[in-house]
């Protein structure tokens, strides 16, 4: 009788230590931040990845999605990773850019051939010059990253009517908040202001700003059209977007989980070019619905001008880029 009672307690306690593990898994909580708006590609992306991940964990990772700015703007974002007090997040290549000024190298205009090529030259698992970028990041900010996906081609807006950088002449853009936005907007002729995206229609309201670049879903989502008239088609950045995340928690993860991981935002990532597809034509008539004018090449918006200036800006204030430029462009 006593040995079946050991028998029993023992039984119990491997139960009851099975139970504690499977508890501890099961509370390993990411929480991930970001600034896109409902329905925006971004906002889709990051539930989408939290989705797959919980369900092919098996619930021993919990991505916690805070989307539109909850956990403060992209520099609070950057600064809590580093931290550790957010786990992980999402924004431009170049938010990263007051850790590691080069990793901004990825958001450079015109650097891509098509939105294919830039996930392509953005996978953390195959692009040499990531990798090398990452081992940088580690390093100097404790994060580094993970995954990317396609947000859109980046467009012009505006009040007024603009054909080439010299109608942008001493007018102030918005721009994302880092140095990489300001010398492309300076390029294009412009007086560069940053705003946050959180504060944006509202710059746009009082005229602080006249006019910004975004993708077409966010210019819709954002309601910009309430405060912009004309849609420039300058393509003049493929807006892929990078996942990040701390380094110490990310190396607490169990490494098939790591992977599971990876392999999901990459998987989610493709479906991102799809959804552009699809959902590209569908914004424009959206926007053209709501008063908005669309110029092209054929009504005189010069390309060709947009792209010297700029490149040429972006050389200037970014010489040590040119290697990694080479490297990204030599992706097939």
């Amino acid at each position: 009788m006593k040995k079946n009672m050991t028998k029993w307690a023992l039984v119990t306690v491997s139960l009851a230590s099975a139970i504690a593990c499977q508890s501890v898994w099961a509370q390993t909580k990411l929480r991930y931040a970001h600034v896109g708006v409902a329905n925006a590609p971004q906002t889709l992306y990051a539930d989408e990845v939290a989705k797959l991940v919980k369900e092919r964990t098996n619930g021993r990772i919990e991505i916690q999605v805070y989307p539109n700015s909850q956990l403060g703007g992209v520099g609070e974002m950057v600064d809590g990773i580093k931290s550790g007090a957010i786990a992980m997040g999402h924004h431009d290549f170049a938010s990263l850019g007051k850790i590691l000024p080069t990793t901004a190298v990825f958001n450079t205009p015109f650097v891509y051939r098509d939105a294919e090529h830039s996930l392509r030259a953005t996978d953390s698992r195959t692009s040499k010059a990531l990798q090398e970028i990452n081992k940088q990041l580690v390093d100097k900010g404790g994060m580094r990253i993970v995954g990317s996906f396609f947000q859109g081609t980046r467009q012009l807006t505006s009040k007024e009517k603009v054909l080439s950088p010299k109608d942008m002449a001493g007018k102030k853009y918005r721009g994302v908040p880092v140095k990489l936005w300001s010398s492309m907007l300076t390029g294009m002729g412009a007086v560069a202001t940053p705003v946050e995206v959180s504060e944006l229609a509202t710059a746009l309201a009082t005229g602080l700003v006249v006019g910004q670049e975004n993708p077409l879903p966010n210019i819709f989502n954002l309601k910009l059209y309430e405060g912009q008239k004309y849609v420039m088609m300058t393509n003049h950045m493929q807006s892929v977007l990078s996942v990040f995340i701390n380094e110490r928690i990310w190396q607490g993860i169990a490494a098939a989980d790591r992977k599971i991981l990876e392999d999901t935002m990459a998987e989610v990532g493709k479906k991102t070019l799809d959804w552009d597809r699809e959902t590209s034509a569908k914004y424009r008539k959206d926007l053209e619905a709501k008063g908005m004018i669309f110029i092209e090449p054929k009504d005189g918006l010069d390309l060709e001008a947009f792209r010297k200036a700029v490149l040429t800006q972006i050389n200037k204030d970014f010489p040590d880029w040119s290697s990694y430029i080479e490297e990204i462009r030599a992706v097939k």
